[in-house]
């Protein structure tokens, strides 16, 4: 395999992560995770921005990489979920509570797809489609999970 080839494949599985035999859209996410939680601990405005410069990236890598195999949505294409997590977590802020609502609801929204996830999932094609339905994912996953931080802290106010 070409060294730009191997680089590539680097970045679309994500580290490699994407070959996991079992769950890889799982692994994907907690890899996100973990690399995401410093830099949103700095900055979750730089994390929301890198989110969205590597969903361009990606896009264009995916039709690259479908047009070669005449693929769609390969399992172990997870730079999408990369994409998801770091918009999730960039909303919900840091804290171990808030990675782990961020985490967890993503990977809700992205297994189940309810609503404008499941039909950017079933009709657009493409990169465009691939790492739309994570964005969407992770976007709301990242109110619902401020939602629910907001609402904790609050109740705590009253205990």
């Amino acid at each position: 395999m070409r060294k730009a080839q191997l680089i590539k494949d680097l970045f679309l599985s994500l580290f490699y992560s994407g070959y996991s035999p079992k769950a890889p859209g799982t692994a994907g996410s907690a890899l996100a995770a973990i690399i995401g939680a410093p830099i949103v601990y700095f900055s979750q405005e730089t994390l929301f921005l890198l989110g969205v410069f590597i969903a361009l990236v990606a896009i264009k890598q995916i039709n690259l990489y479908e047009q070669r195999t005449q693929t769609h949505d390969d399992k172990s294409i997870v730079i999408d979920e990369l994409v998801g997590m770091w918009l999730a977590m960039s909303i919900v802020g840091f804290g171990a509570l808030e990675i782990g609502l961020a985490f967890i609801l993503f990977r809700i929204f992205d297994v189940y797809k309810p609503s404008f996830i499941g039909r950017i999932d079933r009709e657009v094609k493409g990169g465009l489609g691939v790492v739309g339905d994570d964005a969407l994912a992770g976007a709301l996953a990242g109110i619902t999970g401020l939602l629910i931080v907001q609402g904790y802290h609050y109740a705590l106010r009253f205990v």
